[in-house]
């Protein structure tokens, strides 16, 4: 059995106690609220969030570790990059992430023989490391959402006006030696 643990000092919080974490995994859904939502605003610098959710599988991974894996949804308030008007954007985000216990072998970077970092962009990611005896599923939606907002909203159909390129050769500023090359034909 999976217990949430709250935590009124983070954004969004959902603590999950390891030892109750079994082999079988344990379907969760979290959902913002209202204070929660307020804070994410706040934290990701967005106009409001009006809904922020998950459904997560949570189960144990080798003998320590945790495994998280499932799919974010939210709906947030941007303002238009070139209007500025508020514009409604979406979140949909999968979620596969591993932790192990600070320390662990498991969470060791693998180095070649010369000493480099092996890293396989295409491969899964590290596990991340926790300590004490609670992951932070919270957080984890959080960062997911997160890496889901459009940087550059715009509403549909605005585009740029009036903006125009300026030639390359009229951004050149002179040089600061450029009074000095006749100088020398001046003496």
């Amino acid at each position: 059995m999976i217990t949430r643990i709250p935590d009124e000092t983070a954004e969004f919080s959902y603590r999950v106690k390891v030892g109750h974490v079994s082999a079988n995994p344990v379907q969760v859904h979290v959902e913002a609220d209202e204070r929660e939502r307020v804070g994410l605003a706040s934290l990701w610098e967005v106009e409001a969030v009006n809904r922020l959710a998950a459904d997560l599988q949570i189960a144990r991974w080798k003998k320590d570790g945790v495994r998280i894996k499932g799919h974010v949804s939210g709906e947030i308030v941007q303002a238009c990059v070139v209007t500025l008007e508020p514009v409604v954007s979406t979140i949909e985000q999968d979620i596969d992430q591993i932790f192990v216990p600070e320390g662990s072998k498991l969470a060791r970077i693998v180095l070649d023989g010369a000493g480099e970092m092996v890293l396989d962009p295409d491969g899964p990611d590290l596990p991340e490391p926790f300590v004490g005896d609670t992951v932070d599923a919270g957080a984890l939606i959080a960062e997911f959402a997160a890496l889901g907002i459009d940087p550059y909203p715009k509403k549909p159909g605005v585009q740029f006006s009036g903006h125009i390129e300026n030639e390359v050769e009229e951004e050149k500023k002179p040089s600061p030696f450029a009074v000095l090359k006749d100088w020398k034909k001046d003496q």
